[in-house]
């Protein structure tokens, strides 16, 4: 199947790996119908509150209009303003600076995000990404990176969420790329 993965499901994109030709597929001792995800049981995740996501490179956060506005908002400055002063551009998108010095997130201060309540959708929605959830090797690999994934202490999150929490993400990138910026 050579279709555009932007214009697919989130059910597609999440079962694009199994086999064609079957009904069911196997995936972690778990039988799962062609219609649901492999995590159609839910996942365990926790923000730790570690900062990591937010450090080292290379990595971009890249903004929506919404983001831009919601940002400038909390800073009580113009659109203009805070593109100038927090954002760079990078393929005619606009990423959030890094701190002086550093990898780090500007707004990573004491290994908390000092804008956690206007934070850009991207870091709103992780870990719940599709190439993060494409397969349980791929989630497990996010794992690796990431203390709060299959965390001890992680309530279970249900698919339905997961997958809200996807079409945002998606919805996101959708408005960063086809909507006019500053």
């Amino acid at each position: 199947m050579n279709e555009d993965k932007t214009t697919q499901s989130l059910s597609d994109r999440m079962n694009e790996h199994s086999d064609e030709s079957s009904a069911s597929r196997i995936e972690g001792g778990e039988e799962h119908s062609a219609q649901e995800p492999w995590f159609s049981q839910g996942l365990r995740f926790k923000c730790t509150g570690c900062g990591k996501c937010c450090t080292g490179s290379p990595g971009y956060v890249f903004l929506s209009p919404s983001d831009l506005q919601r940002l400038a908002d909390h800073f009580s400055l113009s659109l203009e303003e805070f593109a100038a002063n927090y954002t760079y551009k990078v393929d005619d998108k606009l990423s959030l600076i890094d701190s002086p010095g550093s990898s780090n997130c500007v707004f990573l201060k004491e290994n908390k995000c000092s804008v956690y309540e206007a934070r850009p959708i991207q870091c709103r929605t992780f870990p719940w990404w599709i190439h993060l959830l494409e397969t349980r090797s791929d989630w497990e690999d996010a794992g690796k990176r990431c203390e709060g994934i299959e965390h001890p202490d992680a309530p279970l999150v249900a698919s339905l969420e997961i997958q809200q929490q996807c079409f945002s993400y998606l919805d996101n990138l959708l408005e960063q790329n086809f909507s006019l910026s500053p």
